[in-house]
């Protein structure tokens, strides 16, 4: 089972499948904003929707501190430019 989870020490959202870190999606963050900058998912593990979920991880944490988000990396900003529901928090 993969599993999401916010790491904000490392600035990221991580996928793990058990123990091991099959993705992420990092940013730099600021007081008002966060920029995501990178996102990357084994390859293994490709066409499971993974990057997308980093993506919403990000997002809603962003949300839960009052952020917005400014999706640099071109995943990221593929995912806002598709998803409606993300343009209240798109910079």
């Amino acid at each position: 089972m993969i599993k999401v989870v916010h790491e904000p020490e490392k600035n990221r959202a991580a996928a793990y499948d058990g123990d091991k870190n099959i993705g992420e999606s990092t940013y730099s963050p600021s007081d008002k904003f966060w920029i995501i900058d990178h996102t990357l998912v084994d390859e293994n593990y490709g066409g499971q929707g993974i990057a997308g979920q980093l993506v919403a991880e990000i997002v809603k944490q962003a949300r839960e501190r009052g952020l917005k988000i400014m999706p640099l990396c071109p995943f990221a900003k593929k995912e806002f430019d598709r998803r409606p529901e993300y343009a209240d928090i798109r910079m």
